[in-house]
């Protein structure tokens, strides 16, 4: 539940110009504005479930959206009864200049290409049908000026190859594999919560430059309680991070008796050592990994 210095579910991630972003609890958009960023640019909005607290700040989002002038189309995401559910919400917010497009995920797992990323959903192990998400960019490998050189390429088409494009040019084809090197490691993020640890969440996030993972009890002695609730601890959420060998963990959706998270999360790092607890406007910008 909302606290005074608290609000509901959500995470924002930006890239290329683009916002996504998944769940949308009460206050969503007014930590937004506290983070000084807008919600016209948000293009996709995924849901891992509809449980009020990570959906009912939709409307007034929408509302604020619809206010900045913002008339591309918006696409959302989510488990089945998506449209119907958003739909629902929308008796408060029903003109809205934009058009919404709408995807339900109906597989226990699914992969979605959207603008330069992809998207995989997985199923959960919630008290209703629950998703986690990770994202991933790709990143091909380095561009060889020598390769370009020896197959004599034009140079004005070095740059189209570089971007996945295939050339074709006086009888000839050039394709991409004939300049880059072998796909180099890209961006991931993993992002789950209301569930239980499962399997798939460790194979999902596999590797993940940063799991966002939710951790509803730090407190000692919270097992049963976050098994009857179909719930997490932190230190379920931190031994599945160490399983999966991600770079970084953030612990969120703290039920609303962990007045201070942080208190606990000594215990957490015993297990995985870079581990944290995420609060309102936590941000961290994730750059490719050099070598």
């Amino acid at each position: 539940m909302p606290l005074p210095y608290r609000w509901l579910t959500s995470l924002m991630m930006r890239y290329n110009g683009s916002s996504i972003l998944i769940d949308c609890g009460e206050g969503t958009q007014i930590a937004m504005k506290e983070k000084g960023w807008s919600p016209k640019p948000i293009d996709v909005i995924c849901f891992t479930h509809y449980h009020a607290d990570h959906i009912s700040g939709l409307p007034g989002l929408l509302l604020s959206m619809g206010n900045s002038e913002r008339t591309e189309p918006v696409t959302m995401i989510g488990p089945r009864g998506l449209a119907r559910v958003v739909n629902s919400l929308r008796v408060i917010a029903p003109e809205l200049p934009f058009e919404i497009n709408f995807r339900e995920i109906t597989e226990p797992e699914e992969v979605i290409e959207m603008d330069g990323y992809r998207l995989k959903a997985f199923k959960l192990n919630h008290n209703v049908i629950c998703y986690g998400y990770s994202i991933y960019i790709d990143r091909a490998g380095k561009f060889s000026v020598d390769a370009a050189k020896e197959a004599d390429i034009p140079l004005k088409f070095w740059n189209p190859l570089q971007k996945g494009e295939t050339i074709e040019y006086e009888g000839r084809i050039f394709t991409p594999d004939m300049v880059l090197g072998p796909p180099r490691k890209g961006i991931k993020l993993t992002y789950c919560t209301d569930t239980r640890p499962t399997e798939s969440i460790v194979l999902n996030a596999e590797g993940s430059d940063l799991f966002i993972c939710e951790g509803m009890y730090g407190e000692p002695g919270m097992e049963e309680k976050a098994r009857d609730h179909k719930h997490m601890t932190f230190y379920e959420a931190a031994e599945m991070a160490k399983r999966a060998k991600v770079r970084e963990l953030w612990l969120t959706h703290y039920s609303p008796s962990l007045s201070y998270p942080q208190n606990y999360v000594g215990a957490a790092r015993e297990i995985f050592a870079n581990t944290h607890t995420a609060k309102d406007g936590r941000s961290v910008e994730i750059d490719y990994e050099e070598k």
